[in-house]
């Protein structure tokens, strides 16, 4: 994976919740560590950024090609019935892209997942197949 931008500092929260999966452009994309959902985190690699609207255009365009990207590769990978992306920044201030895969009968459906019971981290093996699953998607 390419080396992050001069001066930009990944959220100790972040680093220590998901795990690299790819650079996209502007993006890093990462595995949220929860077994319980299929669920990438984008983060724009710009130091000090957490609004949307902090970014330049030129950035605002690529954040949405690349979470369009995204949100297509883990739909066709899980086949899932729906695709949650937020960015909310409440707890980690700086800005990060959720794309979540939905289903029915999911741990926290039809609710939102954050706050829902217990983070179940994936076994390594799990985790790397479902990494290769999104490489192959993306």
């Amino acid at each position: 994976m390419q080396g992050r931008l001069a001066g930009f500092q990944l959220d100790a929260r972040l680093e220590n919740d998901s795990e690299p999966l790819m650079w996209l452009g502007l993006c890093e994309l990462r595995v949220l560590n929860d077994r319980r959902w299929p669920w990438l985190l984008l983060v724009p690699q710009r130091p000090g950024v957490t609004e949307l609207h902090d970014l330049t255009p030129l950035d605002q365009t690529m954040l949405t090609f690349e979470s369009n990207l995204v949100a297509q590769s883990l739909k066709k990978a899980t086949g899932c019935r729906k695709i949650n992306v937020a960015s909310l920044g409440n707890v980690v201030p700086q800005l990060h892209v959720h794309v979540i895969a939905r289903n029915e009968g999911d741990p926290a459906w039809p609710g939102p997942v954050w706050g829902h019971g217990m983070r179940e981290p994936y076994p390594r093996e799990e985790l790397h197949q479902f990494v290769n699953k999104i490489r192959s998607a993306l």
